[in-house]
């Protein structure tokens, strides 16, 4: 398989955004952006996901983190969609459960080429700190729209909103790390019956 490395720059009059991933790394991140909280949750998909993530945002901030958080995850999408290629050998579905403490969320993804949210998390309250847990919705359908998957996040139970979002993160992590592998015996073929994805 060929090296499954991408970076992608992303320059707005509301945010300017550098993402390099290497799909085939081993967990390592770096992130330089305005959002703390959401360096933490990126963290968990590195390190679950065994993803390489270098991420680096500027935004309106004054405004709110509306603008950065979802051009992160549009940015993110896209690095996404360049450096799995044509997909040709990986599985292209994945899933996990994760649990923390009271908390237990399931995330399934499909490398579809069709991109389509189901998020249903009803967080217990609306912020973790100062991080508006709306934004997390905007986060993965710009992520969806531009890495071109089906992705479905559901939050089983959670009475703690830091543990929701953080058993949301590592299960993507996770779904990510198992749909993306190498399928050995594809042998290099298209995981699909219309032969292209």
């Amino acid at each position: 398989m060929t090296e499954r490395k991408a970076s992608i720059q992303r320059d707005t009059l509301e945010t300017q955004i550098s993402v390099a991933i290497n799909l085939d790394g081993s967990g390592c991140s770096r992130f330089d952006t305005p959002v703390p909280f959401l360096d933490h949750m990126l963290d968990q998909i590195a390190r679950h996901g065994l993803i390489d993530i270098d991420i680096t945002a500027k935004g309106d901030m004054e405004i709110d983190a509306h603008h950065t958080v979802e051009d992160i995850g549009i940015t993110l999408g896209q690095a996404f969609d360049k450096a799995v290629g044509d997909k040709k050998g990986i599985r292209r579905y994945g899933h996990a459960y994760v649990p923390l403490d009271e908390a237990l969320s399931r995330v399934v993804i499909d490398f579809s080429g069709r991109p389509g949210l189901e998020m249903h998390v009803d967080f217990v309250r609306g912020r973790v700190g100062d991080f508006d847990v709306d934004l997390f919705y905007e986060f993965f359908q710009g992520f969806v729209n531009h890495a071109k998957v089906t992705l479905h996040i559901d939050n089983l139970r959670g009475r703690n909103a830091h543990h929701q979002a953080e058993t949301v993160f590592k299960a993507f992590g996770r779904a990510l790390r198992m749909a993306l592998e190498p399928d050995p015996r594809m042998a290099g073929q298209m995981p699909s019956t219309k032969g292209t994805l």
